[in-house]
């Protein structure tokens, strides 16, 4: 993969993150694709990942992306971008707060054949629960 097409999909990427376009965000991983992150643990496949997005979408329905940076290293491509919106949804069994968080996280995907065939996302999880309220921080 180019660094121009490199670039080309990862800015689709984010589009259909913004559209909710669950079917192109999956369609651009490989079959046994990876994605490893805080929320999902291990998701090994389209329809595990498939999963990963809809669970994700149905807890925070007005979620947003903004892209950040992009670091395009022969097959792997780090994303950086913000990740904001509202506990409208509930999110791990327990019922909506209503809080507002934003987290930046850094999104590393390694590539084959012009998809991901592995990502890691990286940010901070216990931060980004103690924000929409699952997590209460214990006084000093």
């Amino acid at each position: 993969m180019t660094r121009q097409e490199a670039q080309v999909f990862f800015d689709r990427r984010i589009d259909a993150w913004r559209e909710r376009d669950i079917d192109t965000l999956v369609g651009g991983y490989a079959e046994d694709g990876v994605l490893e992150s805080p929320i999902a643990g291990k998701a090994t496949g389209r329809g595990a990942i498939e999963a990963v997005h809809r669970g994700f979408t149905m807890s925070f329905p007005d979620f947003t992306i903004e892209k950040r940076g992009l670091v395009i290293e022969d097959n792997c491509v780090v994303q950086l971008v913000t990740f904001s919106g509202t506990n409208t949804g509930g999110f791990m069994g327990v019922p909506a707060t209503g809080k507002r968080f934003t987290f930046p996280a850094a999104l590393i995907c390694t590539m084959r054949d012009g998809r991901i065939a592995h990502e890691r996302r990286v940010y901070d999880f216990t931060g980004f629960l103690m924000e929409i309220g699952v997590l209460k921080a214990k006084s000093v």
